[in-house]
């Protein structure tokens, strides 16, 4: 993968996310350079430019001597690496650190090439600097996770190199690789920047696609073993209507379903006019889900090709101005999005699991166990699923409308976009939980139907769960079950099973 700043694509983050090979495109060095060389001579003119050599924030106007400029950048640095928390995932981690490079490759920030080359040595050896997940309000940039990042090319803190946590001034050793000494700008060029919020909410981002096309495909099983229509699926209904999404998840339903003898053996003399509305309407909710998706992934490739630095070097009209680029609230406003859809694609499958186990709306046996009363089958599995999306939905309070002032009420705004994206990989972890409930519980009320049988096509995923999950004939330890159907799901193999390559796609379907 080649970072090329302006031109990369949504596919290409989840690329590296998932651990693609990156190399910087070479034609960014004339810019880089030329950034670099306009820093320089404002040190040469010894001009007053804050960032270069002045203080920062509410220090702004205090001048820098010359030959404290280097010390400058380095306080800087472990003057803000104050986060606190658990460490972000090595793959974020990873994501951040392609961000970062690529904003800088901009050659906007005054930043050497060397100094983007040490950043780059940080992916091309698996030197991963430990990020505490906490502590940035999301404007001014991702202050302190940045600085933790920046910790880790001078040879401060803890990395982990090639899976193993270690000091970083050894991990850059054991590579050949040497702690850099920041020039002038250099610490707030690494500092200032969306990079931690944006690789945050894309991972976010990533796997609630990843989910929802898994949650299609849970609805359709659903749908089968209540017995329910595929009627409301008709491309008719959503085409008057319009909206891509529901056309594109209502296409994916009536293709899952196609040719199921359930189906088929109650088209004639059924007597339910319509099905409850966690089975009708999952195209009109979970096409809505993705298209904020859609939305959140156009706004997140914005933001992950742009420049989120201040000040801004304009080298070609050797001119430096202040701005505002790192505040998140852009990123904040998607992550808010992300939470809402990552809230309602579990709440709508909660309500599909509760119908399942309620005979008097399912039809099946109670609780789904063959003898009722004895064995309480999947009474707390219900439960459980019920508590996950309770707890999405207090997750899916927005972020984006809090402020607390910071720096002595100079930053006096701030997006909270950080926290906001991180709490969605929290709820993805909560609605992967919920959907592999619904796919135990689905194959168990298709069983119950048997001889129907499904379509040939949800019948691989049945298939494929019943490989690792026998049917629930008389009740056993039912977390190990949860676990393996979540399991499945989370490492892609219901999608491959049962839809391939097709699936939704957030560029090609929502241009």
């Amino acid at each position: 993968m080649v970072l090329t700043p302006g031109q990369m694509r949504y596919a290409d983050w989840r690329a590296i996310l998932e651990g693609e090979a990156v190399s910087l495109d070479p034609s960014c060095r004339a810019s880089v350079e030329a950034g670099a060389a306009a820093v320089a001579r404002i040190v040469a003119r010894d001009d007053a430019v804050y960032g270069i050599n002045t203080g920062f924030g509410r220090l702004a106007s205090t001048r820098i001597d010359r030959a404290d400029l280097a010390q400058l950048q380095r306080n800087l640095v472990l003057s803000h690496a104050c986060g606190v928390g658990n460490p972000l995932p090595a793959p974020v981690v990873r994501l951040i650190i392609a961000l970062k490079a690529t904003s800088l490759a901009h050659g906007a920030s005054g930043v050497r090439s060397e100094t983007l080359d040490a950043l780059m040595a940080l992916l091309d050896h698996d030197i991963m600097p430990v990020i505490p997940a906490q502590g940035s309000v999301g404007a001014s940039g991702d202050l302190a996770p940045l600085a933790h990042l920046t910790c880790g090319l001078l040879g401060i803190g803890d990395v982990v190199a090639r899976g193993v946590r270690k000091p970083a001034a050894q991990a850059l050793n054991e590579a050949g690789l040497a702690p850099i000494v920041l020039g002038p700008k250099e610490g707030l060029a690494l500092l200032n920047g969306t990079q931690v919020s944006t690789g945050i909410a894309l991972a976010g981002l990533f796997r609630a696609k990843h989910l929802c096309d898994s949650a299609l495909i849970t609805g359709a099983l659903s749908t089968d073993a209540a017995r329910g229509s595929d009627a409301p699926f008709d491309a008719r209904i959503h085409t008057l209507r319009g909206h891509a999404g529901q056309i594109a998840v209502a296409r994916l339903l009536r293709d899952y379903m196609t040719g199921s003898n359930i189906r088929d053996s109650h088209r004639i003399g059924d007597p339910r006019v319509q099905d409850p509305y966690c089975l009708r309407c999952q195209p009109q909710v979970m096409g809505a889900v993705f298209d904020l998706l859609a939305n959140v992934a156009r706004t997140l490739t914005i933001e992950a090709n742009g420049v989120s630095d201040n000040p801004l070097i304009f080298a070609d009209q050797n001119e430096v101005i202040s701005g505002g680029n790192f505040h998140a609230e852009p990123i904040a406003f998607a992550a808010d999005i992300l939470a809402l859809a990552i809230a309602e694609a579990g709440s709508i499958a909660e309500r599909r699991i509760a119908l399942l186990v309620d005979p008097a709306h399912s039809g099946l046996p109670a609780f789904l166990t063959p003898n009722p009363g004895l064995n309480s089958g999947y009474m707390i599995a219900h439960v459980t699923a019920a508590a996950l999306t309770a707890e999405n939905r207090m997750l899916a309070h927005p972020a984006s409308v809090d402020s607390i002032p910071t720096s002595a009420n100079q930053e006096d705004h701030v997006s909270m976009a950080t926290h906001g994206a991180l709490r969605t990989l929290r709820m993805a972890d909560n609605l992967a939980a919920i959907l592999g409930i619904e796919y135990l519980l689905a194959s168990q009320g298709l069983d119950c139907l048997a001889p129907l049988q499904t379509s040939q096509t949800l019948a691989r995923a049945h298939a494929l769960l019943r490989a690792d999950v026998p049917k629930l004939e008389d009740d056993r330890l039912a977390a190990p079950d949860i676990a393996a159907a979540q399991a499945l799901i989370e490492r892609g193999a219901l999608v491959r099973a049962v839809a391939g390559d097709s699936v939704i796609d957030l560029e090609r379907d929502f241009r």
